[in-house]
């Protein structure tokens, strides 16, 4: 039986006036407005630290009964992005030599993307997350986990939200199957590869689609 849950004064919480809040509002959205995925990197070096906090940010998001149910493993050897985009590219042959109904590719199709990913070299850092189907607690108990995929995705977005704020641009690559990233990164089989972030400076001359997102009423509903 796990122990009862402590609880503690919440003083982290800031309230603004209502037009403040409104401002800070805008001023993020028009913050994250700005990101762009792409698919051409620099090869110039990113500081740890930075790649740390982001994902100690990451790391904060909300997640089923709290129990973090997410692993990042951070690659900068080259060596591994070397093994990770031989296996990714064998897989994304099959995907577009066969394996993908038509449609996929036709979606796909005004985007430019193939079976090729040097990405996966050029960035400096790839960072692979894993979902965990059980956590291991500090007394040494293994329990199951909650909601692994939804609480994995908000990690996820909350870390890309992050590296963007701290002034990089990521990609977020999820060839089919991805079990290969258990073996070239030793990681157990009750974690499942959730998805691979590239993650650098975008190169100098890089292009992105000329795409547009969708305005507010084809997004939300207010009742």
């Amino acid at each position: 039986m796990a122990a009862p849950a402590r609880f503690v004064p919440l003083t982290s919480y800031r309230e603004y006036p209502p037009a403040e809040m409104v401002e800070r509002a805008r001023g993020f959205n028009a913050e994250i407005q700005r990101r762009r995925t792409v698919r051409e990197f620099s090869g110039r070096a990113v500081p740890r630290e930075i790649i740390e906090q982001c994902l100690l940010a990451g790391g904060s998001a909300p997640s089923g009964a709290a129990l973090q149910p997410w692993h990042f493993v951070v690659i900068e050897s080259a060596q591994v992005k070397a093994k990770i985009r031989l296996e990714a590219e064998k897989e994304e042959q099959e995907f577009y030599s066969g394996r993908a109904p038509r449609e996929w590719l036709d979606a796909l199709a005004p985007l430019g993307t193939d079976e090729h990913k040097p990405f996966l070299e050029t960035a400096p850092y790839l960072i692979a997350i894993f979902e965990k189907t059980h956590s291991i607690m500090d007394d040494g108990r293994r329990v199951k986990n909650y909601y692994v995929s939804q609480s994995t995705g908000i990690a996820c977005g909350m870390l890309i939200t992050a590296l963007h704020h701290a002034g990089l641009a990521t990609l977020t690559h999820t060839p089919s199957p991805m079990g290969f990233l258990n073996s070239i990164l030793d990681r157990p089989k009750d974690e499942r590869p959730f998805l691979l972030l590239v993650v650098g400076y975008p190169a100098a001359d890089v292009q992105v689609p000329d795409i547009r997102r969708k305005p507010l009423e084809k997004i939300a509903t207010f009742l």
